[in-house]
């Protein structure tokens, strides 16, 4: 057994390039592996930031390949087709033969048995495999044809001790490695991968990601632990650090005390994303003026901490300076300012949003019982911030930095919050507005864009929704689902709809309420498939006859149907339905009368028929009872206490009766019995109904 060992070393590459590096072109090499048959006990992959490694464990030495006849092409076939086969099986035309089969006479060959060495195997596999690596991003230099995330500068192939001879590009395997980043000293002859590891030690290069993490990790625990302060740390901006550095060393930075006034995300994310530092906090979870560097040098002059401590202060001075001038720019006063950024080219300015939505907000505060003034204060002011320096600088606190505004400002405390939460949610599973005001401008926020997007026809497409409608349709889902919400929600789109068309904007799509509420329930689908709700329940509930805009009573019918659907509860719901419709679905393909589910009582001639037709009243009196507050528990058992009468009806009473006028009364009572469940849900669609 042997071992496989292989380093490309390049210029420095960015931490998304090699995480995606490391698993590609690993994943590259095993599938080649499977597909010849070359076994291996254990394979790794590492990284620094000029360094990609890969190493296999035990690998076979040799492949030992069986004889075996293979069949060809017809003898009859063109020239061509003879001449592919002998050339993609490296044949000579001596070793073809015909033979005859029952559809015909074709060629043969005999593949005699032999032994592959995989280190001859390696050299072509290799370079194969370099040159099939996608990157996601990629560059060329110099005159080279090679094109490669950063300047490929060595490759270094070890099996067994002994370099694999290849070409790649304008580069030579080799058995040379650098040792020092800054190339002092070099390259330096490799034995293998034990020597490698040892000659990187000595230099104090960790190479392994994992390692290195935890050493970084470490190090800040021993920071906090005598400082008496605590980290929070972001696991992203950790992952991308860890490849940033090969010599990882911990340096603790500060800036003045008086930066803490500032609101602590323009701090932490002048730390996290422009500088890649992690903050730090005290026991009370306060942020504090200390900071983490990691850096892949040591300090013993302390150099390095004081140009990143200048770094940081200069960034937060420009920070500071504009926070002092942008709290004290009234909100209101600069709404009209927002003339002057674009909404989108057919949609008009953000000036002309908030027009909309400051009305639009005045039907959900009607709707939700919400204090009018706060929703459309909170409208009004709500993309302000937009205009603001320190927006332009931190677009990512966007809202964040108005709420701050609007407290300052002397705002209350739900229109600030409105500000900040009516973005919400960012991400498909991020956390959503909980607050009355915040919801209420976040939903009509929504809204508009779907009603402004489907309007001028820029509605998603199969493969692309370049203005994230499907996002914010599952946001706007999520925002009414999660929070009980019941809401009007046509009404809310149409009146959109009018409030475009009475700003000037003309949409030739209309009407597209029905659009979007269609392109809504396809969010819903998937929504409802996140939370593990059966397919065929989704499509029942979405298929009853009764589906309305109320995606929280949808979304609860499902949830609760999908709990007892294979309880007793469900099972005689099913097991009802499905003994009903299937006796309908069988007579109406041979009979031509129209069933609407209208059974004459007059035309009863047994106990049971009377006893059924009652039942299905009760079951109807319950339906409209129940019409805003229903327990959706208690209509599953409303609907399971049926099968007792059902199935006295269907052992006592002969449906297929000899007089035309009883057979069609009876199926009009089935149908009748159907149509009244299906105000549940379309229990036609449910598997086993």
């Amino acid at each position: 057994m042997s071992e496989l060992f292989l380093e490309l070393f390049s210029e420095e590459m960015p931490s998304g390039l090699q995480k995606h590096a490391r698993e590609g072109i690993q994943k590259l090499f095993t599938e080649s592996f499977d597909k010849l048959n070359i076994n291996f006990k254990s394979n790794k992959s590492y990284s620094t930031p000029k360094r990609l490694v890969f190493f296999f464990e035990e690998i076979t030495e040799k492949i030992e390949k069986k004889g075996i006849t293979i069949k060809g092409p017809k003898v009859d076939s063109p020239k061509s087709a003879l001449e592919g086969f002998i050339k993609s099986n490296n044949l000579d035309r001596t070793e073809v033969f015909e033979q005859s089969l029952d559809k015909g006479r074709f060629f043969f060959a005999k593949i005699n048995p032999k032994i592959i060495l995989v280190k001859k195997e390696l050299a072509k596999i290799i370079p194969d495999i370099l040159n099939k690596y996608s990157w996601k991003k990629s560059m060329r230099w110099a005159d080279h044809s090679l094109i490669w995330g950063r300047p490929l500068k060595s490759i270094l192939a070890l099996f067994d001790n002994q370099v694999i001879q290849f070409s790649f590009h304008h580069l030579v395997s080799n058995n040379l490695t650098f040792s020092d980043e800054i190339m002092e000293e070099g390259q330096k002859k490799i034995k293998d991968f034990r020597s490698y590891l040892k000659l990187l030690d000595s230099k104090k290069i960790i190479l392994d990601q994992n390692l290195r993490k935890q050493l970084i990790v470490k190090q800040i625990d021993k920071v906090c632990k005598v400082r008496k302060l605590k980290k929070k740390l972001n696991e992203k901006l950790l992952d991308e650090v860890v490849d940033l550095v090969e010599k990882p060393n911990i340096l603790v930075g500060k800036f003045d005390k008086s930066f803490l006034n500032i609101p602590k995300e323009i701090l932490i994310t002048s730390m996290q994303q422009h500088q890649k530092y992690f903050p730090l906090f005290n026991q009370e979870d306060n942020l504090t003026n200390f900071f983490i560097i990691v850096t892949n040098l040591e300090d013993k002059k302390g150099l390095v901490k004081i140009g990143n401590e200048r770094v940081i202060s200069a960034r937060l001075s420009d920070a500071k300076f504009f926070w002092e001038k942008n709290k004290a720019q009234s909100l209101v006063k600069q709404v009209g300012n927002l003339k002057s950024i674009n909404f989108f080219s057919k949609l008009g300015t953000l000036f002309h949003k908030v027009q909309r939505i400051k009305k639009l907000g005045t039907m959900i505060a009607d709707q939700l019982n919400l204090n009018k003034e706060k929703v459309e204060i909170s409208a009004s002011i709500c993309k302000v911030d937009l205009l603001s320096d320190l927006v332009g600088e931190y677009p990512e606190l966007q809202g964040i930095l108005g709420s701050y505004f609007a407290k300052v400002q002397g705002f209350d405390e739900d229109i600030s919050l409105a500000i900040k939460e009516h973005y919400l949610p960012l991400g498909l599973d991020s956390k959503i507005p909980k607050k009355p005001i915040s919801v209420a401008v976040s939903i009509v926020d929504r809204i508009d864009t779907l009603v402004g997007f489907f309007g001028i026809g820029e509605k998603p497409t199969s493969s692309k929704d370049p203005f994230a409608l499907r996002r914010t349709a599952f946001g706007l889902l999520r925002i009414i689902i999660e929070n009980n919400l019941s809401i009007q929600l046509k009404n809310l789109i149409n009146y959109s709809n009018t409030l475009y068309l009475e700003q000037g904007f003309k949409f030739p799509n209309q009407p597209i309420s029905n659009a979007i509420t269609n392109f809504l329930r396809d969010r819903f689908k998937n929504y409802l498939k996140e939370k593990k709700i059966s397919y065929d329940i989704i499509e029942a509930a979405l298929a009853s006859s009764h589906v309305s805009d109320d995606f929280v009573s949808l979304h609860k019918k499902c949830l609760i149907f999908n709990k007892y659907l294979k309880k007793d509860l469900g099972k005689n719901i099913l097991t009802t339905y499905k003994r009903a419709s299937n006796i309908l679905n069988q007579e109406k393909k041979t009979i031509n009368l129209k069933i609407t589910g209208e059974p004459n009582s007059i035309l009863f001639n047994k106990d049971e028929e009377k006893l059924l037709f009652n039942q299905i009243n009760e079951v109807r009196k319950y339906f409209s009872s129940v019409i805003k507050n229903e327990n959706y528990e208690k209509t599953l058992e409303v609907l399971s206490s049926a099968k007792k009468t059902t199935d006295n009806f269907f052992e006592n009473v002969v449906v297929n009766d000899e007089n035309e006028n009883v057979k069609k009364n009876r199926l009009e009572l089935l149908e009748m019995f159907c149509n009244t469940f299906d105000n549940f849900i379309d229990f036609s669609k449910v598997e086993g109904a």
